[in-house]
């Protein structure tokens, strides 16, 4: 039987800022010079940046190591080039995970002259530290997560997600105004509830975009959509 959890809420403006003229970013947990020992992760969890990139800018190449980074753009187009040779350019819809494993140099930027690009920027802690680096992209169709979860990224790699070295699910959902939708996790699990943008409410908690929920299982809650929204469902040991 689930109980009634207690929910976590964390505003989306009691967030971490950086803003450096060409980016614009938003920090659920410490990153880079926003540090609160309070939001150093949750679970496995570590990293969940909101980053808005102004056009014709981003990240130049950089080095990451033993963590899986996923990015789902919201908005616009990133443009990614790592050192397994790989390049690519991601939209909404497309998902893309790195295994960064025990080294791996990459560049993401927005190679539009007029378009800001708006994604998530997520880093999942591996359960295995040097594993040889990785990079995988697939393009989920937007029909399959109209008032429902679709899995994004999985341990291994079901319906069709992309393959993360954790077990950690991954789930998004679009929904419509006035749309409903059941959250449920297991004994021994944990979830980690993100609005990505527009508003919904759960509980007793009206959840806006960039707010967050935190909880442990058994759990089964019901969303509503006050209007149409996306939400991120992190499913975590």
């Amino acid at each position: 039987m689930t109980r009634q959890p207690a929910l976590q809420v964390r505003r989306g403006d009691q967030r971490g800022r950086t803003d450096l003229g060409w980016l614009h970013s938003r920090h659920s947990f410490s990153f880079g010079s926003y540090h609160d020992p309070n939001r150093m992760s949750f679970r496995s969890l570590r990293v969940l940046n909101d980053d808005v990139v102004e056009p014709d800018s981003g990240f130049g190449e950089h080095g990451h190591d033993n963590m899986e980074i996923i990015s789902w753009v919201l908005d616009g187009e990133l443009a990614h080039e790592d050192s397994t040779g790989t390049r690519g350019t991601i939209r909404p819809g497309d998902a893309q995970v790195i295994t960064a494993g025990r080294g791996l140099r990459h560049s993401e930027m927005n190679s539009s002259q007029s378009d800001q690009v708006h994604f998530l920027q997520i880093w999942i802690e591996p359960t295995s530290r040097d594993l040889e680096p990785a990079y995988s992209q697939t393009s989920f169709p937007k029909e399959e997560r109209r008032n429902r979860w679709q899995l994004i990224a999985s341990h291994d790699g079901g319906e069709g997600s992309l393959r993360i070295q954790q077990d950690a699910l991954l789930r998004i959902a679009d929904l419509e105004q006035g749309g409903r939708l059941d959250l449920i996790i297991d004994s021994k699990r944990h979830g980690y509830l993100h609005v990505a943008f527009g508003t919904i409410r759960v509980s007793d908690a009206e959840l806006r975009g960039g707010d967050a929920i935190s909880f442990a299982g058994p759990v089964e809650l019901a969303i509503e959509s006050v209007e149409e929204c996306q939400l991120l469902f992190f499913d975590l040991p």
